[in-house]
């Protein structure tokens, strides 16, 4: 009885597949009960250059996303050179949170473009499961560019400021 069990949901995942294929779909969750305390929680993804590249096309603006259908190579060039996170004086998130510009509602922020930091000033901070992570600068220089806003949620490796 299990392996009938077991092959219909290898049929089932195996459905579900072509259905993300199918559809141009990079992710598919579905939980399928069988009884009270039986159940099978199936999640598909699937990750492909074609849709990478257009995340970090479409950052700026939502119209670039038919570029890269087109041009995928052209595309990916100037994404490339002006990626923020490849530049040298690039600092990092260290972790996924939110991000916050200020140590507290309605006070000056830590940061402001053009501003200069010395090594081990905090720039910002990022609260990752109740707790605030104070980001400090790896290096003295220049605030050249903030890369993201007061409430923005960011992912680890999100480039946050650009320090020269």
């Amino acid at each position: 009885m299990t392996d009938i069990k077991h092959d219909a949901d290898v049929a089932f995942i195996k459905a579900l597949a072509e259905l993300l294929r199918d559809n141009d779909l990079t992710e598919l969750q579905v939980k399928r009960e069988y009884g009270e305390e039986d159940s099978l929680n199936v999640r598909v993804s699937r990750m492909t250059q074609a849709a990478a590249a257009p995340v970090q096309v479409a950052v700026p603006a939502a119209a670039p996303l038919a570029a890269p259908v087109a041009t995928p190579v052209a595309a990916e060039a100037p994404a490339a050179q002006e990626d923020p996170a490849s530049h040298p004086g690039a600092v990092t998130s260290p972790m996924v949170g939110t991000v916050y510009m200020q140590p507290e509602p309605g006070a000056p922020s830590f940061i402001t473009v053009g501003a200069t930091v010395s090594e081990g000033d905090t720039l910002l901070i990022v609260e990752a499961m109740k707790t605030m992570n104070h980001i400090h600068a790896p290096k003295s220089g220049a605030i050249k560019r903030i890369l993201v806003g007061d409430g923005d949620a960011v992912e680890f490796g999100t480039p946050l400021v650009i320090i020269e």
